[in-house]
């Protein structure tokens, strides 16, 4: 076998890497700083993202992946083959890749995706579905004849299906994540204190006291911004309760196309969801109270997986091993694998 095989998720706020018997070598954001003047590439990754809000007119900050898909073609070429020569991956040894992508992605997003991964060297690139590959790094079984409900919620979609036999039964796809959320906190500091704050500043709040179910104790945290009408520098102490006010809305979102999926889901595989319950993965799973909401209002278990965030990277690394199986059709093999170019 030439070289390494590998793995990618790419995600709309991060770009994750893994090595076949290595794991996650590599977990970078998906910015990337541009100088308009020249046209060159100034900074990638966590050097990126430090600069986010804080350039000057001549340098611009780029996120070339927006709701899992690829929104700038030539910058996610560059980012991507960054990345692959960090960790190793030589023009001479062409590896076989392993990629997740939504799964509502339409043929030409998908295209994109795989002419962006081929420009940077590889010989073979295979297509996983979120919820499937997340499923697979969340250790459920999904080779078997049960139903598996898997909730991805990450940085620009939230992914959900249901999977049986390797393949999805039912699935949906909203672009309410956690850039919705960031931005639903820096539209509600704006309306209730007339602050305009920042991304990062919103993310920091999300992170620090951000909830979507009331937190027992009261929990307050200072977010730094500009007087909208005076334009001068002005801070203020928001609580837990006003974050929930915030996000309760998109949160509803999210609970509202699960509600819908579960209704249109075949009854036999309806029956082995409510045993199991629900595996929640992704970045943005991790808000406060995300579970807790979910188990209510759809009145079954909700397990938070180990490490959410990297759920479908590992899950896309399993799926290395079945990239012989694709390659060669074998007969009574069920593959997690969509699609192979």
């Amino acid at each position: 076998m030439l070289g390494t095989d590998i793995a990618i998720d790419l995600g709309t706020s991060s770009v994750k890497i893994y090595l076949d018997g290595k794991g996650i070598v590599l977990n970078e954001p998906s910015v990337i700083a541009v100088n308009l003047e020249t046209d060159k590439v100034v900074a990638t990754g966590k050097k990126a993202y430090a600069m986010v809000g804080r350039t000057s007119e001549k340098i611009k900050v780029c996120h070339p992946l927006t709701g899992g898909v690829i929104s700038d073609f030539d910058l996610a070429k560059y980012l991507i083959g960054t990345y692959l020569k960090q960790v190793g991956c030589g023009q001479l040894i062409m590896p076989r890749v392993v990629v997740s992508v939504p799964c509502k992605i339409t043929e030409v997003e998908k295209r994109a995706v795989v002419d962006c991964i081929s420009a940077a060297g590889v010989r073979k690139i295979c297509l996983i579905e979120e919820p499937v590959a997340a499923a697979l790094g969340a250790d459920g079984n999904i080779s078997v004849p049960h139903g598996t409900l898997v909730v991805d919620i990450g940085g620009g979609t939230t992914d959900m299906a249901v999977i049986s036999l390797c393949g999805i039964a039912i699935s949906r796809s909203i672009k309410v994540a956690g850039d919705a959320f960031n931005e639903a906190i820096i539209k509600y500091i704006r309306k209730k204190y007339n602050v305009i704050i920042g991304k990062r500043m919103a993310e920091e709040a999300k992170i620090s006291i951000g909830c979507v179910f009331p937190h027992k104790e009261l929990i307050t945290f200072r977010i730094k911004g500009r007087n909208a009408v005076t334009g001068l520098p002005q801070w203020a102490d928001i609580s837990s309760d006003e974050m929930l006010e915030a996000l309760i809305d998109n949160a509803m979102q999210i609970v509202f196309v699960i509600q819908e999926m579960i209704e249109k889901t075949p009854p036999e595989l309806l029956a082995d969801i409510y045993s199991d319950g629900m595996i929640l993965t992704g970045g943005s799973a991790q808000l406060y109270g995300m579970d807790q909401l979910l188990s209510k209002k759809t009145k079954m278990t909700v397990h938070l997986a180990k490490d959410p965030q990297i759920c479908v990277a590992l899950g896309a690394g399993q799926a290395i091993r079945y990239i012989d199986d694709i390659e060669k059709k074998s007969y009574g093999v069920l593959n997690p694998l969509s699609a192979a170019y």
